[in-house]
């Protein structure tokens, strides 16, 4: 009984907002485009490279999901 009220707080801890996410990112790339046109892979970005990585991540699933505004960096 115990094991299961955990899965269920897990599965409600992963719910994702992909509107918010899909907002985030958009700043992000805009942000950080002129950085990956110059050449600079997402590591070089610093500070970035794992918030682009994740934005990479989210929008694909979005688009997956077929969830309106995702667009593919």
């Amino acid at each position: 009984m115990a094991m299961a009220a955990l899965i269920a707080s897990g599965a409600e801890a992963r719910i994702i907002d992909w509107q918010a996410e899909l907002q985030h990112c958009r700043a992000l790339r805009e942000n950080i485009a002129p950085l990956l046109l110059a050449g600079e892979g997402t590591s070089g970005v610093a500070r970035s490279g794992r918030a682009a990585r994740r934005c990479m991540w989210i929008e694909r699933r979005a688009a997956r999901k077929g969830i309106p505004g995702a667009d593919m960096w």
